[in-house]
């Protein structure tokens, strides 16, 4: 299976730990994820993550292009608890160890009440075997949020779980996966 993954553009709430709050894009956001697909495709089906920031977009993309479209809850974004809707700035108030602690090793620290990372790696690590077993020698777009995105590219890179923070992932980058029985790779 060929992978593209998008992750959605700016929200109306702006940027922060947005996790599983349900925020719709900006206009600014549309475009950030029409231009992050400009001139790649074809692809045989779509999936995305339920939150309406990636849905919508996905959404009309099928209207646009016809393809097959299902929702994956398992690919949503990490379930940040009590850091939900903060911003870095506003966390370095009142949580700034905790917040440290995460930039540097997420691996061993939660935010307060929230999904650890090795849940949610377990979580989307699984959910990307589905699509692979599912979708096995087709092209497919997957629409999704910046830490599945992390995951999924680090995988690839064969990087160190200590090194999932330095993939950077903008609003509306295009990323290009394959997956086989031997797990992901990057392709060109």
């Amino acid at each position: 299976m060929k992978l593209d993954l998008l992750r959605h553009g700016e929200t109306e709430r702006g940027g922060g730990f947005r996790g599983s709050l349900d925020d719709a894009l900006t206009e600014r956001g549309w475009a950030q994820m029409g231009a992050g697909i400009e001139g790649a495709g074809p692809w045989d089906a779509l999936v995305s993550s339920p939150l309406q920031r990636c849905a919508g977009f996905a959404r009309d993309l099928q209207r646009r292009l016809g393809l097959p479209l299902s929702f994956e809850p398992e690919l949503r974004e990490l379930h940040f608890g009590q850091w939900e809707g903060r911003s870095a700035a506003e966390l370095m108030e009142d949580q700034a160890e905790g917040l440290g602690r995460f930039w540097n090793d997420p691996y061993s620290f939660t935010p307060p009440d929230g999904e650890s990372l090795l849940d949610f790696e377990a979580r989307v690590l699984a959910a990307s075997e589905r699509l692979r077993d599912r979708f096995l020698g087709q092209r497919v777009l997957l629409v999704t949020h910046g830490g599945v995105i992390r995951i999924l590219v680090a995988r690839a890179r064969q990087m160190a779980r200590s090194q999932l923070m330095q993939v950077e992932v903008a609003h509306g980058a295009l990323f290009r996966l394959a997956s086989d029985g031997q797990g992901l790779r990057e392709r060109p």
